[in-house]
């Protein structure tokens, strides 16, 4: 089938991909020039494992291109995806801008029947705005309505494992509405979708605007379990529990099961974040305030300082002349994504406090040090007492402790008789708790994790 992308960012390019990857002819579109440059240059603009060789594969074989020319991307599919970014508005909710504007585009050279298809994620009553501005387009130049129909697939791509997550999907959620342009678009999307169902049915059917909700009860619901496991983590450092034991406990319960029982300090990344937000403030468009919602963010903001907390309870506030090695800047392995990172509110907070930082990821360093930069722009001096070094072990030189932020598995078996040499005190202050804290006592570290009783 011939389907159109529009935005080669995240969702876009890994959907992309995947489809021409099945035998689509694919055309991306998106108005960065730069980015498309990068992309006809053989480079990818976002890290995520195996879509670099999935592009080379899908171009080297003519099923995949990447152009500027919004005529040519309306003109080329028969399917349409708007994947463009929907960033929160000053209010939290969600900014349909770049959505709108790329209906519009589709409804201002389309000439055949579209189905234009809702990949960004967006509030309930999107399609109905998208429908709109098509419609509105194409009865400038005297065009039947019924030229389009509007569809809702949501996606559910976990960064770092998108790919797999797209190629063996663990659902596929298509809404659409039972006209006689909505029954043709169903039956193109079961075509489009029908290679990811072979082995058995994964395509869940419903109406607009359930689809466009499920999308955000999920992420919902996932952000529900961080904040609730980070809320008993914080109890069982005051009590003496184990937060390890407790996961265990729970997560063997058929009804609870284990996945996003693990505390940290706090989600971060394009999802979680804004997709809570909006979703409270659409409730609050209809009257209804979610508090678990609000209970969730709270709760999430508070925790990405909790490592800073443990530190200034155990030097003291002023960290004056101190220096901190940090392993992980991105919000969660296999991504070098920094949006809403918990590294940047806990470097930010160390610095504030007179402290240095010296940092490493394993990818995300680039685009760190871009955010950084932004973070610090009202303070260039405390930027000077933030570095990044080239390996792990390079960054624990002379420093006073280790904070653990970001849980690449690069960092769970580390040299600890090295890493006890370079430190200049044996303390970490583990935010994933990648370690036993039996074991660390054993070492000789003074180990603080989340939730870990000693």
């Amino acid at each position: 089938m011939k389907v159109t992308i529009i935005g080669s960012g995240y969702v876009g390019l890994v959907t992309g991909a995947c489809l021409a990857e099945q035998g689509n002819n694919v055309f991306c579109v998106d108005v960065d020039p730069k980015k498309i440059e990068i992309l006809n240059s053989g480079g990818v603009p976002i890290y995520e494992p195996g879509l670099k060789e999935m592009i080379e594969r899908n171009r080297a074989a003519g099923r995949l291109q990447f152009s500027t020319d919004i005529a040519a991307s309306v003109a080329h599919g028969e399917i349409q995806f708007i994947a463009v970014g929907t960033p929160p508005d000053e209010d939290g909710s969600a900014d349909l801008q770049y959505v709108v504007a790329a209906a519009r585009n589709i409804g201002r050279h389309m000439t055949t029947p579209k189905v234009i298809v809702d990949k960004s994620t967006v509030p309930v009553g999107t399609a109905d705005k998208v429908q709109a501005a098509v419609i509105e387009e194409l009865q400038k130049r005297g065009l039947s309505p019924e030229l389009c129909s509007v569809v809702s697939n949501p996606e559910f791509l976990k960064e770092g494992a998108a790919v797999e997550d797209f190629m063996r999907p663990d659902r596929i959620v298509i809404g659409t509405e039972s006209t006689p342009s909505g029954l043709h678009a169903k039956e193109q999307m079961r075509k489009l979708y029908a290679p990811f169902n072979r082995h058995h049915e994964r395509t869940y059917y419903m109406d607009v605007k359930s689809a466009e909700l499920t999308k955000y009860a999920a992420n919902a619901m996932l952000a529900t379990r961080i904040s609730f496991m980070n809320e008993l983590a914080n109890l069982a450092d005051l009590v003496g529990a184990d937060i390890e034991s407790v996961r265990q406990g729970i997560g063997s319960d058929s009804r609870i099961g284990y996945g996003f029982l693990y505390s940290g300090t706090g989600y971060g990344g394009s999802c979680f974040p804004k997709d809570v937000s909006a979703l409270s403030k659409t409730a609050i468009e209809y009257g209804r305030d979610l508090k678990i919602l609000d209970a969730v963010e709270a709760v999430n903001e508070a925790q990405k300082t909790i490592l800073v907390e443990k530190i200034e309870k155990r030097f003291g506030k002023d960290l004056l002349n101190m220096k901190f090695a940090l392993w992980g800047l991105a919000f969660k392995p296999n991504t070098d994504d920094m949006r809403e990172a918990p590294s940047r509110v806990i470097i930010s907070e160390l610095v504030k406090r007179g402290a240095q930082v010296v940092a490493y990821d394993p990818v995300a360093m680039p685009e760190a040090l871009h955010c950084l930069e932004v973070d610090f722009k009202d303070n260039p001096e405390g930027l000077k007492r933030v570095s990044m070094v080239a390996n792990p072990m390079e960054a624990l030189d002379g420093c006073d402790a280790l904070v653990i932020v970001t849980e690449w598995k690069a960092f769970r078996s580390p040299d600890f008789d090295l890493l006890l040499e370079k430190l200049k005190r044996p303390i970490i202050f583990d935010g994933r708790n990648l370690y036993e804290p039996t074991a660390m006592k054993e070492l000789g570290i003074e180990y603080q994790g989340i939730g870990r009783h000693n």
